[in-house]
C-alpha cells in the first residue's frame, strides 16, 4: 500500500460483507450495498491518491428490517420464549461463549477501528480490551443480582419472591465514536436480561461488527440477536412503526430519538435507554493549579479529537487568570502531534468527511462575533483534519457557545462571577458533567453542591470521562434518559417483577415442591456461585 507510509501489520484489504443475522441464521444479501472507505488517504493501483477503500456492507430497508423485528418478536414471545424464560445460569453460558468467541477477533477489529474512525492505536487497544472487561463485569453484576433474589420474603402474611424480569424487544443503536464500546454497553446487558434485540451498527465503525457475526450467530438461540446493515431511517424507522419495540437503546443526538419515538404508535410501552450530546464545562477558578487544569483541560477538549459527549466542550475560565490559562494553553495545544492511528499519535484524522468544513465554519463565525484565534495552529486546514483551534473570548452570539462542536475547536469564556457559569448550566439543554478546578475547599463545597442539581458528575480537578464502567453514567434533560454502567444498565434493561401468595401452610407447600421440581426458571432459590 503507497500514499502514506502504513507498516505492514496495520495495512487492510477490502472487505466486501454481504452476510447479515436474521433469526439465527447468517443470511447472504443480494440488494445494493454501501462502499466504505476512511478518510485516511492512500494511493490505488493506478497510483492515484484518494481516501482508502475498506469494502462494502449490505444497504437494507423496510423489507429486511421488518422481517427482522418479526424475528426479535417472535424470539421474545411474549415473553414465553426459549431466552426469556431460560435460567440465568444457562444465559449466562451463552454470554461466556460469546465473550470468549469475541476475544479470537482482537487485532482484526483494533485494526479497522483505526481506519474506519481513525482511533489511535492505543485508545482502539483500549476499546476492545474495555469492551471485554465489561461483559466480563456485567456477567458478575448479574450474578450478584441474580443472588438477591434468590430468596422468599414475608411482609404481613404475604410472601414474595422478587427478581428482575425482561421488558421485551430492544432496538439497539450505537454511536460512531466508540462503535464496539457504547454500542456493547446498550446491547450486552439488554442480552443477558433476557430481552432479545435488532441490532443497527453505526454508519462509520460499521465494519469491524462483521467479524463477530459468526460469534453471534453461535452463542445465541435464533431471534434473540438480529444483525442489520443500513441507513438508520430506511431501517430503524420501519421497525419503530411496528410498534413492536418495547425498549429503544440509543447512543446519539437527541433529535434522532424524538424522531424515532415519535414513531412508535404505543408511546407508554416504550421504554427509553438514551446517552445523548453534552456540552460539558470546566470552570477554572482563580487558586486552580493551572498547570494541572491545562494538562486535564488539554485531555478533557482533545481526546479522539473531542468526538466525546463526555468531552469538555466550553472552559470558563476567571478573569484574573484567564490570560495566563490562554498562553500556556494555546502553547500546549500547538505541540500536540497529529499523524496517522498507527503512529500512536494524539491527533489523528476525522472521520467524517465534512467535519473539517463544519469547524471551518465555526472557526469564522466565531471570528465574525467577536473571538480570535489564540493558538497559532489554529484552524490550519487539510483535507481530513482542522487544526485544534481555541478560540477566545466566546460569546452566546456564536454558533460555538450553543451547538455541540463534537471536534476539535475549544470556546474560552471568561468569568469574573460564578453565577455567569452557573446560570449559562442551568438554561442549557445539556446536564452530563462539569469539571472544576480549584484548591480552595470554602469555595469548592457550596460550588459542587450547585453543580451536583445541575449535571450527574462533577468532577474534581479532573477532565470528564465516562469510566470506569462501575461508577454511574447518565445525564440530565437532553444528554441521557437511564442510567449505563455495569450495575445499572441491568436495571435499565429489566423491571422488577415477583411472584406472591398468602401465608399459608397450602401455599407454602406448593412453593417448596416448585422448588424442589425445578418446573420454573423463575422461583429458584439457586445461589450462583
Amino acid at each position: 500500500m503507497a500514499g502514506v507510509n502504513v507498516p505492514k501489520e496495520f495495512s487492510v484489504k477490502p472487505i466486501f460483507n454481504k452476510q447479515y443475522l436474521l433469526d439465527g441464521e447468517l443470511k447472504e444479501w443480494k440488494g445494493a450495498t454501501t462502499d466504505v472507505y476512511s478518510v485516511i488517504k492512500t494511493e490505488d493501483g493506478q497510483n492515484n491518491l484518494g481516501p482508502t477503500f475498506l469494502g462494502s456492507i449490505p444497504d437494507m430497508g423496510e423489507k429486511v428490517a421488518v422481517e427482522a423485528i418479526n424475528a426479535a418478536n417472535k424470539a421474545y414471545n411474549r415473553g414465553k420464549g426459549e431466552w426469556p424464560t431460560m435460567s440465568v445460569s444457562e444465559r449466562l453460558k451463552h454470554m461466556i461463549q460469546f465473550v470468549e468467541k469475541m476475544k479470537l477477533h482482537r487485532e482484526e477489529i483494533v485494526k479497522l477501528l483505526m481506519w474506519e474512525i481513525c482511533k489511535n492505536k492505543s485508545d482502539s487497544y483500549k476499546e476492545f480490551d474495555r469492551t471485554i472487561e465489561y461483559i466480563v463485569d456485567t456477567i458478575e453484576a448479574y450474578k450478584n443480582l441474580d443472588r438477591k433474589g434468590a430468596k422468599f420474603e414475608n411482609q404481613e402474611g404475604v410472601l414474595a419472591h422478587i427478581r428482575r424480569g425482561p421488558l421485551g424487544v430492544v432496538l439497539c443503536l450505537g454511536p460512531y465514536n466508540y462503535p464496539l464500546n457504547e454500542t456493547f454497553c446498550l446491547l450486552i446487558p439488554a442480552l443477558i436480561m433476557g430481552n432479545t434485540a435488532v441490532f443497527k451498527p453505526a454508519k462509520h465503525g460499521v465494519l469491524l461488527i462483521t467479524p463477530l457475526l459468526n460469534a453471534f450467530q453461535e452463542s445465541f438461540p435464533p431471534g434473540v440477536v438480529n444483525i442489520l446493515f443500513g441507513r438508520g431511517r430506511n431501517i430503524a424507522a420501519p421497525i419503530m412503526k411496528t410498534g413492536m419495540v418495547d425498549v429503544l437503546a440509543l447512543i446519539g443526538h437527541s433529535s434522532s430519538a424524538v424522531s424515532l419515538q415519535d414513531l412508535h404508535p404505543n408511546k407508554n410501552r416504550l421504554r427509553l435507554v438514551l446517552g445523548l450530546e453534552a456540552k460539558n464545562p470546566a470552570i477554572i477558578l482563580p487558586d486552580a493549579d493551572l498547570t494541572h487544569a491545562v494538562k486535564e483541560c488539554i485531555s478533557g477538549t482533545l481526546s479522539f479529537n473531542g468526538q466525546r459527549c463526555t468531552a469538555l466542550k466550553v472552559l470558563y475560565v476567571h478573569e484574573s487568570i484567564v490570560n495566563e490559562f490562554n498562553e500556556l494553553f494555546s502553547r500546549t495545544v500547538d505541540q500536540l502531534t497529529f499523524g496517522m492511528p498507527w503512529e500512536n499519535t494524539f491527533l489523528t484524522p476525522l472521520p467524517e468527511t465534512n467535519k473539517p468544513q463544519y469547524i471551518q465554519d465555526l472557526i469564522q463565525d466565531a471570528l465574525q462575533n467577536g473571538a480570535k484565534i489564540m493558538n497559532k495552529k489554529g484552524g490550519s486546514l487539510s483535507d481530513n483534519y482542522s487544526f485544534p483551534a481555541v478560540m477566545y473570548p466566546v460569546n452566546k452570539k456564536m454558533r460555538l457557545f450553543h451547538e455541540e462542536q463534537f471536534g476539535p475547536i475549544i470556546p474560552i469564556i471568561p468569568f469574573n462571577d460564578i453565577e455567569l457559569p452557573l446560570n449559562d448550566m442551568a438554561t442549557s439543554d445539556y446536564g452530563q458533567q462539569v469539571s472544576l478546578f480549584g484548591q480552595n475547599e470554602k469555595h469548592l463545597g457550596p460550588l459542587i453542591d450547585a453543580l451536583a442539581n445541575l449535571v450527574c458528575r462533577v468532577n474534581l480537578n479532573s477532565s470528564c470521562q465516562r469510566g470506569p464502567d462501575v461508577y454511574p453514567f447518565t445525564g440530565r434533560k437532553n444528554s441521557a434518559v437511564g442510567t449505563l454502567s455495569v450495575y445499572d444498565a441491568l436495571r435499565s434493561f429489566s423491571i422488577r417483577t415477583f411472584v406472591a401468595t398468602k401465608d399459608s401452610s397450602e401455599n407454602k407447600e406448593i412453593l417448596k415442591n416448585l422448588l424442589a421440581s425445578k418446573s420454573s426458571n423463575f422461583i429458584t432459590t439457586e445461589y450462583l456461585l
